[in-house]
């Protein structure tokens, strides 16, 4: 099988189970992966996202194949952006 059809069956959850597998190694299920289960697991999430992660993480690999390092004021940003005031109290100086 080539590069090619091997993506084309990467599904997002495949994609999201071998993610898991390479960050904690082991399956979601709990089995350990072998050193080489790991290796490949890890080539294949990359591979997959150099083609289809268009908002990449700080670190992670970005379409295109390029390894994006977000600076730290960038992602305050994007954490302060992602935040929605809930609830707001003020507390007595008691």
């Amino acid at each position: 099988m080539d590069i090619e059809q091997l993506l084309s069956n990467v599904t997002p959850e495949v994609f999201e189970r071998l993610s898991y597998a390479v960050e904690t190694g082991k399956w979601p299920e709990g089995t350990p992966l072998t050193p080489e289960q790991r290796d490949n697991a890890m080539q294949l999430v990359m591979l997959y996202q150099s083609r289809h992660n268009t908002d990449p993480q700080h670190m992670s690999v970005a379409a295109g194949g390029d390894i994006k390092l977000k600076s730290k004021a960038e992602l305050k940003r994007e954490f302060a952006a992602g935040q929605d005031t809930i609830v707001q109290t003020k507390l007595d100086d008691a």
